[in-house]
Parts: C-alpha cells; sequence; structure tokens
C-alpha cells in the first residue's frame, strides 16, 4: 500500500482501510500471543500501513481546514 495510492481514495474509503487494517492488526496481535505466529514481519506492515492511511487522511483534513 503505497501514499500515492491512497491520495486517490476517498476520505470513506480511507476510513474502512483503516478500520480492515487495526482488525488485521489485532489478528496478528492475537495470533503471536498464542504462539501461532509464522510471519513477524507482518506486524511491522500492519503498523506502517495504519500510519500511512491516518497520514492521509489528516492530510485531507487539514486541506480541508485552509
Amino acid at each position: 500500500m503505497k501514499a500515492l495510492e491512497l491520495r486517490g481514495q476517498s476520505e470513506a474509503e480511507l476510513r474502512k482501510a483503516l478500520q480492515d487494517l487495526l482488525k488485521e492488526q489485532f489478528n496478528l496481535r492475537m495470533q503471536r500471543g498464542t504462539g501461532q505466529f509464522s510471519r513477524p514481519h507482518l506486524m511491522k506492515d500492519a503498523r506502517r500501513n495504519i500510519a500511512r492511511v491516518k497520514t492521509v487522511l489528516n492530510e485531507m483534513r487539514q486541506a480541508g481546514e485552509a
């Protein structure tokens, strides 16, 4: 997921993507807690994707205020 792709989406789509990413992150944490975690790099990817979506949402909000 790239920031350029995210900037082309609407705010509703970004909020839905953020919700999905947060669910994915939760599921990964639960897998790690139960010992079923096989690919630890996915935690880092999920965290970074969440940050990207939040950054684009914040940019949209600030552009709307200006």
